[in-house]
């Protein structure tokens, strides 16, 4: 009887703290990489959704997926709050290889974006571009 009464008051003792708050918890969103299938898809179903090109003003003039917004990697940070008002938009974000769209993607998560999604490099984009 007393090993029972024993197991029940370790189990009670480990249990103890379920459920309740640690004041550690964040509700962090973490970084998500997506194919261009996947960004497609986000594109054609959320009228709402942003497509960022991260590259230099001249690789965008070169080339860009239609309906891209430019903001360059080393901008963000200064001027994301005014190209992107909206925290809780959906954000896709490329680059030319997928690089600098990681990186971008996550400076963004790390300013409190929650939607954010690098689709990886225009290189890997079956759907076409424009130029302009």
């Amino acid at each position: 009887m007393k090993k029972w009464l024993l197991i029940a008051v370790c189990l009670l003792v480990a249990f103890s703290g379920c459920g309740q708050s640690t004041g550690r918890e964040t509700n962090k969103t973490e970084y998500r990489k997506i194919s261009a299938e996947e960004a497609k898809k986000i594109l054609d179903e959320n009228a709402g959704a942003i497509l960022l090109d991260v590259r230099t003003e001249a690789e965008f003039k070169d080339a860009h997926i239609r309906g891209a917004i430019q903001l360059p990697l080393n901008e963000i940070e200064k001027k994301a709050a005014e190209k992107l008002p909206d925290k809780n938009a959906v954000i896709l974000v490329y680059c030319r290889s997928g690089v600098r769209s990681k990186t971008a993607a996550n400076t963004l998560i790390s300013m409190g974006y929650t939607n954010v999604y690098d689709i990886g490099g225009i290189i890997g984009w079956p759907y076409g571009t424009e130029k302009g």
